[in-house]
């Protein structure tokens, strides 16, 4: 059966309608520089045929947007492992941590079984002003109940949050108050840190922790240097472990601070030879001086490899760790009409020295690149650098000192620190796993928040005097056994202790103060921040 013109007609305004104001949103080609093939052997013609004639004449009744959505992840999936199509939620649960806000009320919370249990208050936050307080339960929301009901934390979040100015009438339970409170709570922007912790490490030497690079995330840096150069830091520990990336040009200002005028801090280059970038450091930064060490990993990707390989590419500082990810390629959103999204690879990322960042892949063979760590671990790179070896015509050189640095992917640290697979047992890995630890420090917490603050008032004192209790250890261990976890051994209940209580110590110094006292904590056992502060005293 041949399709009326009419229907063809339709299905091209329709594409017309999706491509061009996406592009002209984002700076790219407008509607005249298109230029449509639409005839008889067009591939867009073929397409919009195709689809046309399923969605009308298929035996069936099918679903049109899913048809849609279906045909575009066909294609992208034939491309780069990182160009992808993400519906108007995954939209929205995207770059909500990378815009640095969202509309809430302005709690840390967690959950104890089935119950909301409040960890702070965000300061200054809409739930503080009103008089919410640590340790309090939230059990209804607008009347309706949310403890002992069961409701999933995904329902219980889209119940708390809500547009800036509406309100929300929210039931507490407070310890010592037999009444049930009711507090009315204005929803109001909620502040969403990409700095997860800044502290004095010593003397001298400063640590910040970046998780991703967001909207706000040079700004928080650059307090977070305010701060400590306050507090006389000279040298500093950044922290980019773990660290997914985000927004190339919060790299790029980031790095900027470290490095001379003129300095190369990264380029792209696109299909053409016309399209090369060049982003250069404006030599007015804050830390050109003194040492710098930038600790990573193999979970360091995109944006947090970009401030990597600029800074050891120029010489400015040293690199502690695992070689990173190797995620160097560029996305150009594109926001279709519906709120769904395109984010298509458009050119690549270089270091200063030349070398690209992104590790090899096959078009279309996702499965083989999702599989890359896994291949590392079972080759040994992760625990041995013998076992990592560079084709000669991989070879690079730093710009300032000339020395030998590698491409293929990613970024080689100048120290390598080898992923020890036995610092967590297998009986620490099941209690985690099962959120006996978390549940535990949440319960002690809750009932010793006021003992502890009081014993505690500063964080100095809390780190240098505070230790687990052997109760809250028994409560571990019996729980574990109720839920058929056992150490094989007592030698293994004995390696298990020592990280164990580490961060137990590290939970209760989050829920009493937040997360900068946690790695403070936690980074006591952290292989490649004990490496890193090694380097950077010497």
């Amino acid at each position: 059966m041949k399709l009326s013109k009419h229907l063809v007609r339709r299905i091209i305004v329709l594409l017309l309608v999706l491509i061009t104001p996406s592009l002209i949103g984002r700076g790219g080609v407008g509607l005249a520089q298109l230029r449509f093939n639409l005839g008889n052997n067009s591939p867009i013609r073929k397409l919009q045929i195709a689809e046309m004639a399923i969605n009308n004449l298929y035996v069936d009744t099918v679903d049109e947007s899913k048809l849609v959505e279906d045909a575009i992840r066909g294609m992208l999936k034939e491309l780069d492992p990182h160009s992808t199509y993400a519906t108007p939620k995954e939209v929205k649960a995207m770059n909500e941590p990378l815009q640095g806000n969202f509309d809430g009320i302005g709690v840390q919370f967690n959950m104890i079984e089935d119950t909301l249990i409040v960890i702070q208050p965000v300061v200054n936050g809409p739930s503080e002003k009103v008089g919410i307080m640590p340790g309090d339960r939230i059990v209804a929301v607008n009347d309706t109940a949310i403890a002992g009901v069961k409701m999933s934390k995904e329902e219980i979040m889209k119940r708390l949050r809500g547009k800036k100015g509406t309100k929300v009438k929210l039931g507490i339970v407070r310890r010592g108050i037999h009444d049930q409170l009711t507090f009315i709570v204005t929803r109001d922007k909620i502040p969403v840190k990409s700095v997860d912790a800044v502290y004095m490490v010593r003397p001298g030497i400063g640590y910040i922790r970046i998780t991703n690079f967001g909207a706000t995330t040079y700004d928080e840096f650059m307090e977070g240097v305010a701060t400590l150069q306050k507090q006389g830091m000279r040298d500093l520990l950044l922290d980019l472990q773990d660290n997914g990336g985000g927004y190339l040009q919060a790299a790029v200002q980031i790095a900027d601070e470290f490095l001379q005028k003129n300095d190369l801090i990264v380029y792209t280059q696109g299909r053409k030879q016309g399209q090369r970038s060049e982003f250069r450091a404006n030599g007015r930064g804050k830390l050109i001086d003194g040492k710098v060490v930038v600790l990573i990993n193999e979970f360091t990707a995109s944006a947090a490899e970009i401030v990597t390989g600029a800074i050891q590419d120029q010489d400015r500082g040293t690199v502690v760790g695992r070689r990173s990810y190797g995620k160097g390629l560029v996305q150009r959103p594109i926001d279709l009409p519906d709120g769904s999204m395109i984010r298509l690879t458009v050119a690549h990322y270089y270091t200063p020295s030349g070398r690209c960042i992104q590790k090899p892949y096959k078009k279309g063979d996702l499965r083989d690149y999702e599989m890359d760590l896994d291949n590392r671990l079972k080759h040994g790179e992760l625990t041995n650098p013998d076992s990592i070896h560079f084709s000669d015509s991989l070879k690079c050189f730093t710009l300032r000192k000339q020395r030998v640095v590698y491409g293929g992917g990613g970024i080689m640290p100048d120290f390598f620190v080898p992923l020890d697979t036995l610092q967590y047992t297998r009986y620490h890995r099941q209690l985690s796993a099962k959120s006996i630890v978390l549940n535990a420090s949440l319960r002690y917490i809750d009932n010793n928040r006021k003992q502890l603050r009081s014993r505690y008032p500063s964080f100095e004192q809390f780190s240098q005097q505070f230790s687990v209790p052997q109760s809250l250890i028994d409560e571990i261990v019996s729980e574990a056994e109720k839920q058929k976890v056992k150490p094989k051994d007592d030698a293994e209940m004995q390696r298990t202790l020592p990280y164990l209580k580490n961060q137990l110590k590290s939970l209760v110094a989050r829920d009493l103060w937040d997360m900068s006292e946690y790695f403070h904590i936690a980074n006591e056992q952290n292989h490649i921040y004990q490496k890193g502060l090694e380097v950077i005293l010497k």
